[in-house]
């Protein structure tokens, strides 16, 4: 129980975040033709403010579903990357089962506040810390969407600063302590900023450029700040 609410206390500025971000995606999946009540759905059964944005500019273009889902792998296909890492640092009491629970709300923001954790992450903790921004991303959606006629898209959509704001949040504090960390995160920044504005380069869809950096900069981090093993 104890775990339970140091995660609860840990997920409450990122369902804070969620819900303003998601706030905004109510409003785009009413401008979209959707009712409140689908999106509430979908905001909660797919935890990717990317994945969401991207497959309602589908559903609002009249795409196919095959379109959908193809947009939806590109996008989210770092979030196995990031499975994959979080599994290393999980106490070896949770089973396979307990994983694909977890698994399921493994977003960007909850896996940098997971790895940041000072101890072996166990499922209480990982429950209590998914569980409020799972409710701050649903509700979000379902309020942004009730009052879509009522706030000026412009201020709505002005609202997803503060997405980027909770991962300077994140990682800031850490690179401060860490010059390996900031080493890393400068690599990704500027692997980040080539698929931007390099040409050709910018024309790599955002999902398979956040993979591409990522790996990158996992890698060369893994090889120039290689984690010393502690004898035992």
């Amino acid at each position: 129980m104890k775990e339970f609410k140091v995660g609860l206390k840990d997920g409450i500025p990122i369902a804070l975040g969620y819900f303003a971000v998601s706030f905004s995606l109510g409003i785009t999946m009413v401008s979209a033709g959707m009712t409140a009540t689908q999106g509430a759905v979908m905001s909660l059964s797919n935890l990717t403010s990317a994945g969401e944005f991207a497959g309602v500019r589908v559903i609002a273009a009249g795409g196919t579903l095959v379109e959908l889902i193809l947009t939806q792998l590109i996008i989210n296909l770092r979030y196995s990357l990031m499975s994959l890492s979080l599994t290393q640092k999980l106490d070896e009491k949770v089973t396979l089962w307990q994983k694909l629970l977890i698994a399921f709300a493994n977003t960007d923001e909850i896996f940098a506040v997971a790895m940041n954790h000072q101890k072996s992450l166990t499922l209480p903790y990982m429950l209590g810390l998914q569980s409020l921004p799972i409710v701050g991303w649903t509700a979000g959606t379902f309020l942004g969407a009730v009052a879509g006629g009522l706030m000026p898209t412009n201020v709505a959509m002005a609202m997803n600063v503060m997405l980027y704001g909770m991962f300077i949040a994140i990682v800031v504090p850490v690179a401060k302590k860490s010059r390996p960390v900031l080493i890393v995160a400068c690599i990704a920044i500027g692997c980040s900023c080539l698929f931007r504005y390099v040409p050709l380069l910018n024309q790599v869809s955002e999902g398979i450029s956040i993979i591409i950096c990522t790996v990158v900069a996992a890698v060369l981090g893994a090889i120039f700040f290689p984690v010393k093993e502690e004898n035992a």
